[in-house]
């Protein structure tokens, strides 16, 4: 399987603006699921309302749109209904840390078993560039025309102080630090948050001489700095209060709600052990996929020998066996 197989083809093209860093994102958690192969039919995706909200919606799973600010509110139903599913949230800085707060303040306080992921683009880019929670201070939005006053949100250290068990902070210029950290996000007990800085070169880089994908990614690669280099150069007596701390902020394995609330089905040390790997069910479905790729290259040159001219030019072109055998049965009849 590969990630271009768990997007809604008929769904294309996308309404996201050019340059947008959603699909990074997109990018990013489906490389994940397929490097841990996770089930398609135990995953279920939940929105809000927001540019990277309408991402699960191009996404071949379960999922729910829901209204402002409470995807967590849904996603919780979810899981306590079903705690089988592996529930994960699409969210931006908007929906979840403004209208949505509340609902992430307390899924965080009692580590309910989720994995959210916030587009975190310091603006509301959906409904014109409006000032949001965690718009820099100084930026220009449409609604703080002279720079904005009040000091922002940081969504990391708001989930790791209400006790969250993972949270990290990437921003689209490290993808695979992303992507790692979304498979350890989803392999992991408990409430886990991963924010993705991303650029919106539309509704706020324009604003503030940031004009393009490109140099809102420059701007990233050179405000951000490691959360281990940042803690060296704090103890050195450096302000860092201009720039932005990316890294893994918490990772740690309290029970997640759903296991204190006895909803966890546990299992035997024996079934444990017998239990395959991501890893090892990957490796399986790639030795099957090899097989099925043997027998179908048998049966095209089975079917070679006894078809017609027409046949063997089909499959000369590497048409699919389906087609193959339509024409056969056409030729039959």
């Amino acid at each position: 399987m590969t990630y271009l197989e768990l997007l809604r083809k008929d769904r294309l093209p996308h309404i996201l603006c050019e340059g947008c860093g959603d699909g990074i994102i997109v990018n990013a958690l489906l490389e994940a699921i397929v490097e841990l192969d996770l089930p398609r039919e135990k995953l279920v995706f939940v929105s809000g309302i927001g540019c990277s909200s309408r991402i699960p919606g191009y996404l071949l799973f379960d999922s729910l749109h829901t209204t402002h600010g409470r995807p967590i509110a849904f996603a919780t139903g979810i899981k306590l209904a079903n705690p089988e599913l592996k529930v994960v949230v699409i969210t931006g800085d908007g929906d979840m840390a403004s209208i949505g707060g509340n609902h992430f303040l307390h899924a965080a306080r009692r580590n309910i078993d989720m994995t959210v992921i916030c587009s975190n683009n310091y603006t509301y880019g959906m409904t014109g560039g409006q000032v949001s929670p965690t718009t820099p201070l100084g930026w220009r939005t449409t609604t703080t025309p002279y720079g904005n006053a009040e000091p922002p949100m940081d969504i990391a250290k708001v989930a790791a102080a209400a006790g969250a068990n993972y949270v990290a902070r990437w921003s689209t210029a490290s993808p695979l630090q992303i992507k790692e950290s979304i498979k350890k996000a989803l392999t992991k007990e408990g409430f886990t948050l991963v924010e993705v800085l991303t650029q919106c070169p539309t509704a706020l880089g324009r604003r503030n001489k940031l004009r393009g994908a490109v140099e809102m990614l420059r701007w990233y690669k050179e405000n951000t700095v490691a959360l281990h280099h940042a803690r060296e150069l704090e103890e050195k007596g450096v302000d860092l209060s201009a720039k932005v701390v990316v890294g893994e902020f918490v990772d740690r394995d309290k029970p997640g709600l759903v296991r204190l609330l006895g909803l966890v089905k546990e299992e035997k040390e024996e079934e444990k052990e017998e239990k395959p790997t991501p890893e090892q069910r990957a490796a399986r479905r790639k030795e099957e996929e090899e097989r099925l790729r043997e027998a179908r290259k048998r049966i095209l040159e089975a079917i070679a020998k006894l078809g017609t001219p027409k046949i063997r030019r089909m499959i000369e072109l590497g048409m699919d066996v389906e087609k193959i055998e339509k024409e056969l049965l056409k030729h039959a009849r």
